[in-house]
């Protein structure tokens, strides 16, 4: 009887263990299947991608993490097709260099009805354009003309009354840069840029919010930030003004890219790739009102009065060259 006991104790711990055994499977499978979205954009994009691909029949089908632009591109250029997410919405450029390097991404299997041309293996979920930016109030109290270019901000009327933001931590200051070069050259950008520090002083942000946050407050008259956020402040009633300046407005998209894994690769990341750009683009709008698609309409306001595009492709590597100017300036 003893033994028996003990053969139906040890049979029964088989069969527990074996139930045990497959339940995990069955919830690593069920973790497995899901689509890992990897994304560098802020919280309002976050939540239209996630609204798009929820009410669209993907809830619970995915796993979405975010990261810093330079995290997640340091991610990509360093794993390439090994990286662990099936989708991912980057900076275009930073995917570009990543594609170079790697030949990492699939070409997209859907017409994405973008206005312009784009590589195969991405489309643009969002455009932000940059700006000069002020506060109407604070203007007025510091008797200050509206700057009319980047180049007025080295002004000396404006010394620790302007905020702009550091190229190594944030690519709004990129816009700037971009701008700079391609009216005075790189010689002439580094005189100018040394003045334009000078003048901020500690209102070199790291943030690309950080101007817009502070010319808010009234604590700077005046800053270079993100033209929508001033646009969408004004609207609101806020004592907020922008200058499209003569240098120009330059555009940085960020776009939709799916990895290629062979046949390891997830198929329904590229369905909600898809999902991403037909059913989430109206709300992205509201956020960011730069028309990327046939059939988008923004209201005049939202519409740059000198958009401009940098003449070089734009790279990490020429990213890191002109964080190198920018450090040279300081």
């Amino acid at each position: 009887m003893k033994n028996l006991r003990k053969i139906s104790i040890l049979f029964l711990m088989l069969i527990l263990l074996a139930s045990t055994t497959m339940t995990g499977c069955g919830k690593k499978s069920s973790i497995g299947d899901k689509v890992i979205l990897y994304t560098n954009a802020d919280d309002e994009a976050v939540t239209a991608m996630k609204n798009a691909l929820d009410n669209n029949g993907y809830k619970d089908k995915y796993i979405l993490q975010t990261f810093g632009t330079s995290e997640l591109g340091g991610k990509i250029v360093a794993e390439g097709k090994n990286i662990e997410a099936d989708l991912i919405t980057m900076s275009s450029f930073y995917i570009d260099s990543a594609e170079n390097q790697h030949h990492m991404f699939k070409n997209l299997e859907f017409d994405t009805g973008a206005i312009d041309k784009y590589p195969e293996y991405y489309t643009p979920i969002t455009a932000q354009e940059g700006s000069i930016i002020y506060n109407t109030e604070a203007v007025k109290q510091n008797n200050l003309e509206i700057p009319k270019s980047i180049k007025d901000l080295t002004k000396p009327e404006y010394k620790d009354l302007i905020s702009v933001t550091d190229v190594n931590s944030s690519s709004t200051a990129w816009l700037l840069i971009q701008a700079m070069i391609s009216e005075y050259n790189e010689d002439g950008t580094k005189d100018i840029l040394k003045k334009i520090y000078k003048n901020a002083g500690s209102h070199i942000e790291q943030s690309g919010s950080g101007p817009i946050k502070k010319v808010r407050a009234g604590e700077v008259a005046v800053g270079f930030g993100l033209r929508h956020q001033a646009v969408r402040d004004k609207e609101q009633g806020l004592p907020i003004g922008y200058v499209d300046p003569t240098e120009g407005n330059f555009t940085l998209t960020e776009s939709v890219a799916v990895i290629d894994k062979g046949n390891k690769s997830n198929q329904e990341a590229m369905k909600m790739a898809e999902c991403i750009i037909k059913n989430g683009r109206q709300e992205l709008l509201k956020t960011y009102p730069i028309a990327l698609y046939n059939g988008e309409n923004v209201s005049q306001d939202n519409k740059s009065g000198n958009p401009k595009v940098f003449k070089e492709a734009l790279t990490v590597d020429l990213l890191k060259k002109h964080q190198q100017l920018s450090e040279d300036c300081k």
